[in-house]
C-alpha cells in the first residue's frame, strides 16, 4: 500500500468513526417528549415532597383590598414556566433574558433566540442543543397544515371583524380534532392526560402561524397564503406567512418579539384564563381560545397598540425632531387631561422591564436614526421623571409594550389591529407549557373561595 493509499484509508477510517460517533450522539438526543416523559416522575415526587414538607404553612395574610382590588399580588397559582421579580424583571426556567439571548440556540446567522428553544426551555428548564431545536422546528412545521373548515371559517369573517377575534374563533375551532378530547372520550387514565395534552399543544402552536397569516393576508389584502417550508425555522415560517421573510432582520426581531413575549408568570389575564379553563379538562384549544379573549382586552394585549396611537398624536402636535421641552410640556398635557402615559408602570415590576431593554438594544443595533424609535428614546428620558414629580406611578419606569409597535412599524408592519396576534402567537408557548405540566402533575379544578360585600361586612362585624 503506498503512503497516499494510506493516508487515504486512514481518513476514511476517521470519517466513518466520526461518523458513526455522531450517529450515536445522535440517536441518543431524545425528543422534547421523551425528555418531559423522563422528567415528570420526578417532578410529581418533588411536588409531593414540597406539598409534605411544607403544604400546611401559610404565603401570608389575604386582605380585603386584595379581594376588592383584582387578587393584586395574591399569591395563589404555581406557574413552573417564569417568575417575575419585582427589581429583576422575568425569568423564565431561573434565567433571564440576557442569559436566554446568550445560551438558547439561534438560526443559522442569527443573534437572536428561537422561540423554539424558548419552548424546550419552558418544558424541561433545560437549554436544548441546536439539533433538538432544529428537529423541534421540523416537528412544528409538519404539523402546521389547519383544517379546511378552518381556513374556510377564516375566509367567511368579514374584513370588520376584529383579527383578535377571528383568532380566537379560528383556535376554538382546532378543538374539532383534538387528542385530549378524544382520548379522555375513550377513558384514559389521569396519570396519561399530559400525553394527548402535549399533542394538542404542539398541533396549537404549530397551527398559529398559519392562522396568523391567513387573517392577515385576508384583513389587509396581501395575496395568497404561501406554503410552510420544513427546512425553516418557526418564526421565518411566520414571518414569510405575513409577507416579510425576505427581511431578515425582520425575521430577528420576530424571533425576538416571540421569545421575549412568551410567559410572563401565571398571573397575567391570558396565562391565569387557560389555565382556569385548562383545569376543567378543557382542551388545549378551548382553553388558549378563552386565553386569546381575555389577550384582546385593552388592559393587556391591546397596550403596545395604544402606546403607537399616543406616539402618532404627539408626533402630529409636536414634530417628528422635536425638542425635550417641547415632549415634557406634551406628556405633562397628557398628565392633566387625566389619561396615563401608555407603555410605563407595570403591575409588579418597579424597574424597566427587561423585555423593553433588549428591544431598545434591538433598535439601537438595526434602526438607530429612525424618528420614531428617536421619540421612545426621547420619552424614556424624560417620562420618569415627570411621573415621579406628579406622583403618578410607583413605577414610572417602561414596560415592554412602551416599544413593540415602534419596531414592528419600522419593518412595515404598521396595522396595530394585528399586533395582539402575533403577540398571541407568542404567549401559547408558556399557556401551553404549564397547561401540559398541570395535566402531568393531575392539577385539579380550580375554585376559589368568593364572598359578597355584605358577609364581608358581617365577618368583620361579628369580630368586633
Amino acid at each position: 500500500m503506498s503512503l497516499r493509499t494510506a493516508i487515504r484509508h486512514s481518513r476514511s477510517l476517521s470519517l466513518s468513526a466520526f461518523g458513526a460517533r455522531f450517529a450515536s450522539s445522535a440517536a441518543k438526543l431524545p425528543t422534547l417528549k421523551e425528555r418531559l416523559a423522563q422528567l415528570i416522575p420526578a417532578e410529581i415526587e418533588n411536588v409531593k415532597a414540597i406539598r409534605a414538607e411544607h403544604g400546611k404553612k401559610a404565603f401570608g395574610q389575604v386582605t380585603v383590598d386584595q379581594v376588592y382590588g383584582g387578587m393584586r399580588g395574591l399569591p395563589a397559582l404555581l406557574w413552573d414556566g417564569s417568575v417575575l421579580d419585582a427589581e429583576e424583571g422575568i425569568r423564565f426556567r431561573g434565567k433571564t433574558i440576557p442569559d436566554c439571548q446568550q445560551l438558547l440556540p439561534k438560526a443559522i446567522g442569527g443573534s437572536e433566540p428561537l422561540p423554539e428553544a424558548l419552548f424546550w426551555l419552558l418544558l424541561t428548564g433545560e437549554v436544548p442543543t441546536q439539533e433538538q431545536v432544529q428537529e423541534l422546528s421540523k416537528d412544528w412545521a409538519a404539523r402546521a397544515a389547519i383544517p379546511e373548515f378552518v381556513e374556510e371559517l377564516i375566509d367567511r369573517c368579514p374584513g370588520t371583524l376584529h383579527p383578535m377575534s377571528q383568532f380566537s374563533l379560528a383556535v376554538t375551532a382546532l378543538n374539532h380534532d383534538s387528542a385530549f378530547a378524544k382520548a379522555y372520550a375513550e377513558g384514559i387514565s389521569k396519570k396519561d392526560y399530559w400525553g394527548p395534552t402535549f399533542d394538542d399543544s404542539m398541533d396549537l402552536i404549530a397551527k398559529l402561524p398559519n392562522i396568523a397569516g391567513r387573517i392577515y393576508r385576508n384583513v389587509y389584502g396581501r395575496g395568497k397564503l404561501p406554503a410552510i417550508e420544513s427546512t425553516k425555522d418557526y418564526s421565518w415560517n411566520l414571518a414569510n406567512l405575513l409577507g416579510f421573510a425576505d427581511n431578515e432582520a425582520f425575521v430577528e426581531l420576530l424571533r425576538l418579539y416571540l421569545t421575549i413575549h412568551s410567559d410572563h408568570e401565571g398571573g397575567n389575564v391570558s396565562a391565569h384564563t387557560g389555565k382556569l379553563v385548562g383545569s376543567a379538562l378543557s382542551d388545549p384549544f378551548l382553553a388558549y381560545g378563552a386565553a386569546l379573549n381575555g389577550l384582546a382586552g385593552p388592559l393587556h394585549g391591546l397596550a403596545n397598540q395604544e402606546v403607537l396611537v399616543w406616539l402618532r398624536k404627539m408626533q402630529g402636535k409636536i414634530g417628528v425632531n422635536a425638542s425635550d421641552d417641547d415632549v415634557k410640556e406634551y406628556v405633562w398635557s397628557t398628565l392633566k387631561s387625566g389619561q396615563v402615559v401608555p407603555g410605563y408602570g407595570h403591575a409588579v415590576l418597579r424597574k424597566t422591564d427587561p423585555r423593553y431593554t433588549a428591544q431598545r438594544d434591538f433598535a439601537l443595533k438595526h434602526l438607530p436614526s429612525d424618528p420614531l424609535f428617536r421619540l421612545v428614546g426621547q420619552i424614556y428620558n424624560i417620562v420618569p421623571g415627570i411621573l415621579l414629580d406628579a406622583g403618578k406611578a410607583k413605577n414610572p419606569w417602561p414596560n415592554v409594550d412602551a416599544h413593540s409597535g415602534v419596531l414592528l412599524t419600522y419593518y412595515g408592519l404598521d396595522q396595530m389591529q394585528f399586533y395582539t396576534v402575533l403577540f398571541g402567537v407568542s404567549r401559547a408557548l408558556g399557556v401551553t407549557a404549564q397547561l401540559i405540566w398541570d395535566r402531568a402533575l393531575g392539577a385539579p379544578l380550580e375554585r376559589p373561595k368568593s364572598y359578597s360585600s355584605t358577609a364581608i361586612k358581617h365577618m368583620f362585624e361579628s369580630q368586633k
